[in-house]
């Protein structure tokens, strides 16, 4: 933020002369120097009163006015250089600023971009994610059913089992009956 200076504000590279300078047409802008001028003037034209040649008043007046303008073209002249010297350090200042701008709009695009690109491998993994679910939920089904049918075939294999152990042991009857 470009901090705005006041006119009598010291700067560490001004000299005291500049400083009265670029103060003075604040000074001769003001209501105190009006009625200052005011009061030189009558008192000028009135020292006819006291015997001064008008001619004479009149060449003073005219010398005394004529320096003065010319102070006040050179105050008012440096004042406009301080003018458009802040000016262009406000401009510099503008335009670091839209640059900076510049900048974030373009990082601000790339994040965007980084956004959709994650959005989409958020979506590709959703998606993988919801294919892994549904092959867990068929193992599980797969393995439900291939328990049921080991459980089928245990149970029939424990069948046969008890088939064989009770033929077996009919069997032994028979023999020991036999051999008895």
């Amino acid at each position: 933020m470009v901090k705005k200076q006041q006119p009598t504000e010291q700067r560490p590279h001004e000299s005291r002369l500049e400083r009265l300078a670029l103060d003075a047409p604040k000074r001769v802008g003001s209501p105190e120097s009006l009625l200052f001028h005011t009061i030189f003037f009558v008192g000028i034209f009135s020292l006819e009163w006291f015997g001064v040649p008008f001619e004479r008043i009149l060449l003073v007046l005219t010398t005394v006015v004529s320096l003065e303008a010319i102070y006040l073209a050179i105050f008012i002249q440096m004042t406009v250089n301080r003018q458009a010297a802040q000016i262009e350090e406000v401009s510099e200042d503008v335009e670091e600023l839209s640059e900076n701008v510049e900048d974030i709009s373009e990082d601000v695009e790339e994040i965007s971009k980084d956004i959709d690109t994650i959005q989409e491998d958020v979506k590709e993994i959703s998606e993988d994610v919801e294919e892994i679910s549904e092959d867990v939920e068929e193992l599980g089904e797969e393995i439900e059913k291939d328990d049921k049918e080991d459980a089928a075939e245990r149970h029939q294999d424990l069948r046969r089992i008890e088939r064989v152990e009770s033929v077996l042991e009919e069997l032994l009857r028979e023999i020991r009956d036999m051999k008895k």
